[in-house]
């Protein structure tokens, strides 16, 4: 191989190189904001408040013909 060509061969593998490290990048930037990760860190996690649903409870189980009566 010529020293022109062997030139031209390595300036092509270093463009690669530098492509898959930004498609690499890319990714991982992309990846690391998904929304199931976001989930799981707990990011829309609220404090639940269960006061409405037992008081739902609560008359359901007065209604006519429930446990009580």
């Amino acid at each position: 191989m010529t020293e022109a060509a062997r030139k031209a061969a390595q300036q092509a593998e270093d463009r690669l190189e530098k492509v898959a490290k930004n498609a690499r990048e890319g990714f991982a930037r992309v990846a690391e904001g998904s929304f199931t990760d976001k989930i799981k860190k707990g990011r829309f996690a609220e404090p639940v408040d269960h006061s409405a649903g037992q008081g739902r409870d609560e008359a359901s189980r007065r209604a006519p013909g429930g446990p009580e009566h």
